[in-house]
């Protein structure tokens, strides 16, 4: 386990901060989405900048978690990649 892991770790023992960790977990997801469909389709930054028009800051931002993407940004990225984007709704965790 890395540092960071085990500080993280000890942080959500915390219930205020495990709290506001959780109220990121979409972010967070939608950050790891665009990485691991990037890295699938086999594409470098540049490559899908080329493809989608969106500058390649703008992509890096919103793969570092420093942007907030569009629903048009995202579907602009999923074509890039050859992939669709599928969005849904699920029962909230207990």
């Amino acid at each position: 386990m890395t540092s960071f892991d085990e500080y993280l770790n000890e942080q959500l023992k915390d219930p205020e901060f495990k709290k506001e960790w959780d109220a990121l977990e979409p972010e967070f997801t939608i950050v790891q989405a665009i990485l691991d469909a990037r890295h699938k389709s086999g594409l470098t930054q540049k490559e899908l900048s080329e493809k989608t028009g969106i500058t390649q800051a703008d992509i890096s931002r919103l793969e570092k978690g420093n942007a907030n993407p569009s629903l048009r940004t995202l579907r602009r990225l999923a074509a890039g990649m050859g992939m669709n984007l599928e969005i849904k709704f699920v029962p909230q965790k207990a």
